[in-house]
């Protein structure tokens, strides 16, 4: 947590400026009405407001136990900018002669002297300084007026219930020569709040951080999951790769062992032909031919079919050569209808 609280600090304090840069930004781009409450010596208000629209408005306020006893009062507060110009009698006036050099960071340097100038704090009091004059060579004069927050606050919660833009506090030190000099101000929260918006941009940022962290799990998920596809992909086509090597070393029980014994077990259908051919005489005509596993049946017509079995036999392709039906003659024929089976020996090549 000690490590988290420099973070949050830097963090709050960027989004604190950027509300306040948005606000200045926006207070530049739309200017509210302006409407100027100033206190009579019965403590009632006088009511001023930009030309034009002053006749909206009721002349008088009256202001008693810290609200204003007019009624429906939020439509001519609501959105406006008020200031509050108070009698110089409510204020304590400290002239402040410093060097030059100080002009611009007067206001920090009336804070830390506050408890010296005035009977109060810087937490128990508001504050404004008159535009510095020049009072020497080297040295500027400046009028303070102070009073107590609680006190100054009473006025500033009675505007604030109407929702302005804006609340000021004024008062006018001209019998001094320093003229009008603002002690307090403050962003209501009903039209656009600082505060509200640093909580709004810190919350934005969370967010999006969230985001950010969610969207680095999910990568760092989705690439484990598909580096292991990618690993159990490689590891299949390594075995493809090693079941074809292994294949093509001709091992016997590769695929290319069962192709090259099926090639020798299995008689080939050319060969017997060719075979036939050879052994068979030129007056002998192959009418059918039945290949069947080992097994070979011809039917056809010759001039001698008994001389047929031992010329079949002769070859090395063939062995218990038969008749599997009766040998006739037709009138019609030109020799004997034989019907002869033999068994293949499967040597696929051709003997010379």
């Amino acid at each position: 947590m000690k490590l988290l609280r420099p973070v949050t600090t830097i963090l709050r304090g960027w989004t604190d400026t950027v509300a306040a840069a948005v606000i200045a930004m926006f207070d530049r781009v739309s200017s509210p009405r302006v409407i100027r409450l100033i206190e009579q010596n019965d403590g009632s208000f006088a009511v001023e407001a930009a030309a034009g629209k002053s006749e909206q408005l009721p002349r008088h306020l009256a202001f008693a136990d810290g609200n204003f006893a007019e009624s429906n009062l939020a439509p001519m507060f609501r959105g406006s900018r008020v200031e509050i110009d108070l009698q110089p009698r409510r204020f304590l006036f400290r002239p402040l002669e410093l060097p030059a050099r100080a002009a611009d960071f007067l206001e920090g340097i009336v804070r830390a002297q506050i408890d010296r100038l005035t009977p109060w704090n810087a937490a128990e009091a508001v504050f404004g300084c008159s535009p510095p004059v020049k009072s020497g060579a080297e040295t500027i004069t400046t009028v303070i007026a102070a009073t107590t927050r609680k006190a100054a606050m009473s006025y500033v919660e009675a505007v604030s219930a109407f929702h302005p833009a804006a609340v000021a506090l004024c008062t006018d030190v001209a019998e001094r020569n320093a003229g009008r000099v603002k002690v307090f101000e403050q962003k209501a929260r009903g039209h656009l709040d600082a505060a509200r918006l640093s909580r709004a941009l810190l919350a934005a940022l969370g967010v999006g951080a969230a985001g950010a962290l969610l969207s680095l799990i999910a990568s760092i998920y989705i690439a484990g999951y598909l580096g292991a596809q990618e690993d159990e992909l490689a590891r299949q086509i390594s075995q493809r790769r090693a079941a074809i090597r292994a294949a093509s070393d001709g091992g016997d029980r590769s695929p290319v062992a069962a192709l090259e014994r099926r090639k020798h077990e299995t008689p080939s259908s050319v060969i017997v032909l060719e075979a036939l051919s050879k052994v068979l005489p030129d007056h002998t005509y192959i009418t059918e031919l039945h290949l069947g596993g080992n097994k070979l049946q011809i039917v056809g017509i010759t001039r001698d079919a008994p001389s047929l079995i031992p010329l079949i036999e002769q070859s090395q392709h063939f062995t218990r050569a038969t008749f599997y039906a009766p040998t006739t003659r037709a009138p019609s024929d030109p020799g004997e209808r034989f019907h002869i089976e033999a068994r293949i020996e499967p040597k696929n090549t051709v003997a010379p």
